[in-house]
């Protein structure tokens, strides 16, 4: 049986983390920058036009535990901030409605 849509977005979303992840399973400031870069242009794109660097402080507001790295679930939260954003664009709100903050 193959994988459904759904599937195949979360398994989509680990290789991603792996992608930027240390050997411990964890990713550092310089890849996590990297990461949003590479896959997510457009969106910081949107919060430089409003006069937000989304990137500035964004390590750590993810970084819940103050470990200096991002694990796994504080990935899904950024994750899911950047989608709630997109889900809000969905529904009229403009891009970066949240910027970050």
């Amino acid at each position: 049986m193959s994988n459904t849509e759904a599937e195949k977005t979360v398994i989509g979303i680990i290789q991603l983390f792996h992608k930027y992840a240390n050997p411990d399973d964890t990713i550092d400031k310089p890849s996590l920058l990297a990461l949003l870069k590479e896959n997510f242009p457009n969106f910081l794109a949107a919060c430089n036009t409003k006069g937000t660097d989304y990137l500035a402080n964004i390590f750590e507001k993810v970084d819940k535990n103050k470990d200096k790295k991002i694990e796994f679930s504080e990935f899904l939260s950024l994750l899911g901030e950047i989608a709630t954003d997109y889900h809000k664009q969905s529904h009229g709100a403009p891009p970066c409605s949240q910027g970050g903050q």
